[in-house]
């Protein structure tokens, strides 16, 4: 199950599942969506509507889906500077972000358990790596992923339930490009401080949340790994 699976990175996600051979539910807000994207995707791919700010709906959802793996990639995103953030919006990140994802993956892991194990995945950027200005409420919201992926990883291991995340890099997606449109020295930037000197794939992601999920990857676990083109360590 991929939670804002219909559009962008979750959409590569699911189709990289989907050739792993993997049945996809993708989850999200907007059925229409929804409809479309699996339509798309095709093979063994369906929907489920759920807003993973309406914690309540968690339960249900996860009861009716039981899956073995689950990726919360559901997210918002919000530029402004710190001083102009209102409480409604810090709210609004950490809702869906922070308190949706963790509701979530409480709500698959005693299923998890019972079928003898899972992998929980988050979604988080390199905006929890290092820092970035006029994004104080994204980051610190996915700061806290962090830390739900290493307390969550400890805590549910011996029950057989691997927690790890993904750092995206700057992916050449829809949200970037109108990041870049009319902005050159920003993209300019970007690529002088990534020593692979390019934008990311989405199927970039999807390779790596395949691989995470898989047997390949039966002993890893607390890992935040970054798919960044070598961003994060750059100079």
């Amino acid at each position: 199950m991929i939670t804002g699976g219909a559009t962008g990175i979750g959409f590569a996600i699911a189709r990289a599942f989907l050739d792993a051979g993997a049945d996809v539910v993708l989850a999200g807000r907007r059925e229409h969506a929804l409809l479309e994207a699996s339509s798309v995707l095709g093979g063994q791919c369906s929907h489920r509507v759920l807003d993973v700010t309406q914690t309540s709906q968690c339960q249900e959802v996860a009861v009716a889906v039981a899956p073995t793996i689950l990726v919360n990639n559901a997210g918002i995103h919000l530029k402004k500077p710190a001083q102009e953030i209102t409480d409604e919006e810090f709210h609004s990140l950490w809702q869906t972000h922070v308190a949706g994802a963790f509701a979530l993956s409480k709500a698959v892991a005693p299923g998890m358990t019972q079928r003898g194990g899972g992998s929980i995945l988050f979604i988080s950027s390199m905006a929890a790596l290092f820092g970035i200005p006029s994004v104080a409420a994204y980051s610190s919201a996915k700061h806290a992923l962090t830390g739900l992926v290493h307390s969550l990883s400890v805590e549910w291991g011996a029950r057989g339930i691997r927690v790890n995340a993904i750092a995206p890099g700057w992916i050449a997606t829809d949200m970037s490009r109108k990041a870049f449109e009319g902005d050159p020295a920003r993209k300019e930037k970007i690529l002088a401080r990534t020593p692979l000197g390019k934008l990311g794939e989405p199927a970039d992601i999807g390779h790596a949340a395949v691989y995470l999920s898989s047997d390949a990857a039966k002993f890893v676990t607390g890992v935040i790994l970054p798919v960044d083109g070598g961003a994060s360590i750059g100079f």
